[in-house]
């Protein structure tokens, strides 16, 4: 720290949030010259760190410079496709398939594209750009960007870094799932297409609920009965583990050196794959029924707040927002990038995919559900024809459901209802969609395992391109350290993939599914959003909406308007404290639960978690958003003794901010630190 002669002082020295009288547009405060300190001012210190105050080349009136390596040694993009595709494959991933369909079909078909746009639009684009603007213009990671903003906000970065870290635990075994299901697709026939037999009879829990879900349940994940009977490791989900933690090193090894390339295959391969199965679907029968089914507007359903939530909620976490890999994806770009551009494209390229997974996705489950009613007439109308319900057992199914009409209590006479609708209500969400739902409709297929293979294959693609952004944001901050900048990029990431791998061996046992259910309804939600939150209030009234505005500009060519202005100081906040608010509301009011497999029934059953996983799951939530109150209050009440975060011991004057006047001023120049 920089003193005055003759004083003392411990920590920072900052100044007030809004000191010297300026104006959330954070104006600067008058022309501040340049400061040359020819040679290095030295004291000893127990830290033995050499801080080295050198001359800055001069910068934009009203903008801050990265005091982290923002110089030419920063990695780049190779080429705008590079960027392009790796943002597409980042944001683009395994929710658009089994999370976006669900939620049309739940929350009133096409009549729910309506609060999705809305969202899209107030609160989801204004803060892509924000986060890509904000990288773009420093060129440093996650934890730079808010240091250099204000030194007091450092804490968003590093708990942004823990949320990721909490996050690509538990999205990397999703891939290991994938892998195992791809693998065992090479097999014909699927070994999901009939219930294993034992002298003869088929497995009685098989029989009790299905080929594919006692596959997934028992042969995939050997279910434990609760998260209080974990049972051991399993051997094959943790070489499969191993493997997919192998495949991310590999990838993300050198940073986007080599994740750079892999996004050519991982971004565009899943629409190759969607095209195939949409042409493939619209073939089979049902699928118009399906299409029907979930695109027919609902519109009472609009009136209720939840569905308002939902799509809030989705557009959130769909673009990846908050973990810190769309400010590293824009510090790589140049500095004249038209990032306003990219993120329309983005944008609309994440809705256009969203929509139309849900086409290729209710297209197969429309084919599913028609398969079903067919053979549940082929069973009831028998049955009827014997009771004397009809008049024989090749009755029409319009004959069929015609009776049903006029028999009451039919139910208790052994017959079904058989109805389509009722088949596709029962569509499933998440990894019930992919490995139960969907790999039953790809048995019914013609040459199952082809279909299986490139399945998996698109769903491994998506994985991987989220896994690569999400680990690319927490890498990007890690590079950015000053101590681990002599360490070789291989060697960070290796020592990461490692202990991510040894935790999430966690995930491996018997109640594997059951924690991820956990750390994927606590670890990332309420975390992100309130990350989110004080990001856009950083950028927009710490940093200074007119500053960055013009920061945009300068960049682009282009001056944000009216609906940036209005998105970024109001309406964001006002939609991401709204989704704040309600999810801590729906955790108090609702007990927490996750589904179980009951072995005995054959059947998912909702557990309430034990009392010693919730205060796990609080800790979770607490440990991502504690940096954030703590850097404030360490630095605020200058607690900590020595707490710089600077590049190559470099501090480079700048034109500064009001939010770091004080720290740094003009009196502090050739004085000793102390």
């Amino acid at each position: 720290m920089v003193s005055k002669a003759g004083e003392n002082r411990n920590g920072h020295e900052l100044a007030p949030l809004r000191a010297g009288g300026g104006s959330g547009g954070g104006g600067v405060i008058g022309p501040q010259p340049q400061v040359a300190v020819a040679s290095a001012a030295r004291q000893a210190d127990p830290s033995g760190v050499t801080i080295v105050v050198t001359h800055a080349p001069p910068q934009h009136r009203g903008s801050i410079i990265s005091r982290a390596s923002a110089g030419p040694e920063r990695a780049a993009w190779s080429n705008k496709m590079q960027f392009f595709l790796s943002i597409i494959g980042y944001s683009v991933g395994l929710g658009n398939i089994w999370r976006f369909p669900y939620l049309c079909q739940l929350h009133g078909g096409g009549a729910f594209l309506l609060p999705f746009a809305v969202m899209l639009i107030l609160e989801g684009i204004p803060l892509f750009l924000i986060e890509l603007g904000i990288g773009q213009k420093m060129r440093l990671g996650s934890m730079g960007v808010w240091n250099t903003i204000h030194p007091w906000l450092g804490g968003i970065g590093l708990s942004s870094c823990i949320v990721t870290f909490f996050v690509a635990l538990y999205y990397n075994v999703i891939i290991t799932w994938v892998f195992y299901y791809l693998f065992n697709s090479l097999r014909s026939p699927l070994p999901w297409a009939d219930c294993p037999t034992v002298n003869g009879t088929a497995v009685a829990e098989c029989q009790r609920s299905s080929e594919t879900a006692y596959f997934w349940y028992r042969t995939t994940l050997d279910a434990a009965p609760s998260m209080e009977e974990p049972g051991g490791l399993k051997w094959w989900i943790v070489l499969c583990l191993l493997l997919a933690w192998i495949v991310v090193f590999f990838i993300t090894m050198k940073g986007i050196q080599s994740s750079g390339k892999v996004v050519y295959f991982t971004s565009m391969f899943p629409y190759v794959v969607l095209t195939i199965f949409l042409i493939r679907g619209l073939t089979l029968p049902g699928a118009s029924a399906g299409l029907i089914h979930l695109y027919t507007p609902k519109v009472e359903k609009l009136l209720n707040p939840d569905v308002w939530r939902e799509a809030a909620t989705q557009v959130f976490y769909s673009f990846g927002l908050a973990f810190g890999s769309l400010i590293a994806f824009g510090s790589y770009n140049p500095p004249k990038n038209n990032v306003v551009r990219d993120v329309v494209l983005v944008s609309v390229c994440n809705a256009f995919t969203a929509i139309y997974a849900s086409l290729v996705v209710f297209a197969i489950l429309g084919f599913k559900a028609h398969l079903n009613v067919e053979r549940c007439l082929e069973t009831s109308k028998p049955l009827a024809a014997s009771l004397g319900l009809l008049p024989s057992a090749n009755a029409t199914n319009d004959e069929y459901f015609a009776m049903l009409q006029k028999t009451e209590n039919y139910t208790s006479l052994g017959l079904q209802e058989c109805s389509m609708t009722k088949q596709l209500d029962e569509a499933a969400e998440g990894t019930g969609l992919a490995f139960i739902v969907f790999a039953q409709a790809i048995v019914e297929l013609p040459v199952a395992p082809f279909w299986s293979v490139i399945f998996f294959m698109m769903l491994l693609a998506l994985g991987i391109g989220s896994q690569i952004g999400i680990l690319e944001g927490m890498l990007c901050t890690i590079f950015d350290i000053d101590i681990l900048k002599r360490i070789r990029k291989e060697y960070i990431t290796a020592g990461v993939c490692f202990v991510c791998f040894f935790v999430g061996l966690l995930f491996a046992s018997g109640a594997g599914e059951y924690w991820l259910q956990l750390f994927d309804s606590f670890a990332g939600t309420v975390g992100l959003v309130i990350i989110a939150l004080l990001e856009m209030i950083a950028v927009i009234y710490v940093y200074g909406h007119d500053r960055f505005t013009q920061d945009i500009e300068d960049m682009t060519g282009y001056r944000p308007g009216w609906y940036w202005q209005i998105t970024w100081r109001f309406l964001s906040p006002i939609i991401m404290t709204g989704i704040l608010v309600s999810s801590i509301g729906y955790m108090v009011i609702n007990t927490p639960k996750y589904n179980a497999w009951n072995a005995d029934t054959g059947k998912v059953v909702q557990k309430e978690y034990p009392t010693w996983v919730l205060i796990i799951a609080i800790a979770m939530i607490v440990v991502g958003i504690l940096p954030i109150p703590l850097v404030f209050l360490l630095r605020r009440f200058q607690c900590l003794r020595f707490d710089i975060n600077i590049s190559q011991g470099v501090i480079r004057r700048i034109d500064t901010t009001v939010s770091t006047k004080e720290m740094m001023g003009d009196q502090d120049v050739s004085k000793l630190f102390h």
